[in-house]
C-alpha cells in the first residue's frame, strides 16, 4: 500500500513540476513569437538567428521534460535541476531579446 501512495505522490510531484516549467516556457514562447514577427518586419538576420537559437533551446527543454517521465528515480532530482536551469536561462535570454526590441524612449 505504501508503494502505491509513494507512486501517486511521485506522479503528482512530477506533474506539478512539468506544469510549472511548461507555464514558464509558454510565457516566454509567446514573447519570442512577438519578437520573431518584429524581426521579420525588420528583416534582421542577427535577430532572426537569435530567435532560431532560442526556439531550439525551447525544443530541448520540451524534450527533457518528456524524457523526465522515463528517468530513473535516482536521477530525477538532477534532471529537474537541469531543466529548471535551462528554463531560467531560456527565460532570461528571451527577456534580453525583449530589451533589444524595446524602442528607445525619446
Amino acid at each position: 500500500m505504501a508503494t502505491a501512495t509513494q507512486s501517486s505522490t511521485h506522479a503528482g510531484s512530477m506533474k506539478a513540476f512539468e506544469d510549472k516549467i511548461r507555464a514558464q516556457i509558454e510565457q516566454a514562447k509567446t514573447s519570442l513569437e512577438q519578437f520573431e514577427a518584429k524581426a521579420k518586419e525588420k528583416r534582421s538576420e542577427a535577430e532572426t538567428a537569435a530567435i532560431a537559437k532560442l526556439k531550439t533551446a525551447k525544443q530541448d527543454i520540451d524534450r527533457k521534460l518528456q524524457d523526465l517521465k522515463t528517468t530513473h528515480e535516482a536521477h530525477v532530482a538532477h534532471a529537474k535541476s537541469d531543466i529548471e536551469a535551462d528554463a531560467a536561462k531560456f527565460k532570461a535570454s528571451v527577456e534580453a531579446l525583449a530589451a533589444k526590441f524595446k524602442p528607445a524612449k525619446k
